[in-house]
């Protein structure tokens, strides 16, 4: 007979590993936090040893907790497949998809009216990660990072390239009626805004326009690239950024690529899927699409 840690204590610790907090893990769960709270202790109990520790007014899993979180929301997947393999077809299904916040916010998003035209019965669930060198943990069904294909670079994962990135500079049309760019000398006496998130833009930038001397030209730095975005698109200032996800601006009339041949290739983004569910069918169907709206993206950009 199986010797098994109480199931609903799992289930409450591994939402507050992967949430990283006792009140999101409520909120969740629809629990209070003292039921949260009684859960962890008893799963605490049963295995013998501390799962979180305080820090600050947090709640923080142990190194070896969020291991264990890791495999407890793996097992956790593998029952609901297991499930819906046996339930009803016609069963609405969830698709958790895990991507970097720009990503998410400027790329993915805007086109999930399309599959879910296509595939009414998915309901497409995005959580978004601050950096697309998050770690892989539990708690989703897609995953959206920043990589390669490589056999071998996403252990325990099935990788399919998306989305090539390519860099370029970005201003609001409104900046360039006022003060025009038509060459890559014509950038001199803007204002340069920069993403602590992607600190090496402007450098690379520079150098394949042959302006490496304005490499060390103050910048307003910012800590995240979307705010970046929003800054260029209200006039603050010029700006580099991804040209497939801004494609969408640029059609609204939002953003400006005024010199869009000098161009700087990034590591592309790859959708990866856990192994021991790369073969559901919907799973492999959200990735083809995935893949699609990429090779149609980078042609419109090319």
């Amino acid at each position: 007979m199986r010797q098994l840690p109480p199931l609903n204590a799992l289930r409450v610790f591994e939402v507050a590993a992967r949430t990283g907090s006792y009140a999101a893990a409520a909120a969740e769960l629809g629990l209070t936090h003292g039921a949260v709270s009684r859960q962890i202790a008893a799963l605490e109990a049963w295995l013998g040893q501390k799962l979180f520790r305080k820090d600050g007014r947090r709640m923080v899993a142990t190194p070896i907790a969020a291991m264990f979180a890791d495999e407890v929301a793996h097992a956790f997947d593998r029952i609901s497949r297991a499930a819906e393999a046996c339930g009803r077809p016609a069963t609405r299904r969830i698709l958790r998809v895990s991507a970097p916040t720009s990503f998410a916010m400027r790329w993915l998003i805007p086109r999930l009216g399309r599959f879910h035209a296509d595939h009414p019965q998915v309901e497409v669930e995005v959580g978004t990660v601050s950096t697309v060198l998050e770690d892989l943990r539990g708690g989703f069904d897609v995953a959206i990072r920043r990589g390669v294909a490589r056999e071998g670079a996403w252990p325990g994962h099935r990788a399919v390239p998306v989305l090539e990135d390519v860099d370029t500079l970005i201003a609001s049309p409104a900046l360039l009626e006022r003060r025009p760019i038509e060459r890559a000398e014509d950038i001199e006496g803007h204002v340069l805004l920069a993403s602590e998130t992607r600190p090496g833009d402007w450098i690379d930038w520079l150098e394949a326009a042959g302006l490496p001397h304005l490499i060390g030209h103050p910048r307003q730095v910012f800590d995240h690239f979307f705010v970046t975005r929003q800054a260029v698109e209200d006039g603050l200032g010029i700006g580099i950024g991804p040209m497939p996800m801004l494609l969408i601006d640029v059609a609204a009339g939002k953003l400006a690529m005024p010199l869009p041949k000098i161009r700087v290739r990034r590591t592309g983004y790859v959708a990866l899927v856990p192994e021991h569910a790369a073969q559901i069918p919907i799973l492999a169907t959200f990735v083809d699409w995935l893949a699609s709206e990429g090779r149609e993206a980078g042609e419109t950009a090319s």
